[in-house]
């Protein structure tokens, strides 16, 4: 059962089999360059075992579509080189980033996760909205 939720500030949040996975955006305005079509954000994610048993992040999958429609898909071992491992209660919090050739753009995903008994399940990343303050937002 997956429970999707958003405030107005910009975090999601979705839980999937007890797994909160809560992301923020953030526009990088030092990064990017408007004239040269690059546009670029940083992503908090905190990831908490609501659950009752231990679980491992294996890997990621990202799927990222610009304005225009653009798509680029990513997929890896872990997240930013690590593999955490979450006792019940225990979080994973960490930030990253990706560029874009348009002022506007969505991320979804998901992560491959292992519990302790061996089961392997996807923990849904919510869908979040990428959009520069600068620029008319488009609906997503």
């Amino acid at each position: 059962m997956e429970h999707l939720a958003s405030d107005p500030v910009g975090i999601y949040a979705l839980t999937t089999r007890s797994i909160l996975v809560t992301v923020e955006p953030e526009f990088l305005e030092d990064q990017s360059d408007p004239d040269q079509h690059r546009y670029v954000w940083a992503y908090h994610v905190h990831i908490e075992n609501q659950g009752l048993e231990t679980v491992q992040l294996k890997s990621r999958y990202w799927h990222i579509t610009d304005e225009m429609g653009q798509v680029q898909e990513v997929s890896g071992a872990g997240v930013i080189g690590e593999q955490p491992r979450l006792s019940p209660g225990e979080s994973f919090a960490y930030t990253s980033g990706t560029p874009l050739a348009t002022p506007s753009g969505i991320m979804k995903g998901h992560y491959v996760m292992e519990s302790q008994t061996g089961d392997v399940f996807e923990a849904t990343i919510p869908a979040f909205s990428l959009d520069c303050p600068y620029h008319n937002r488009l609906l997503h």
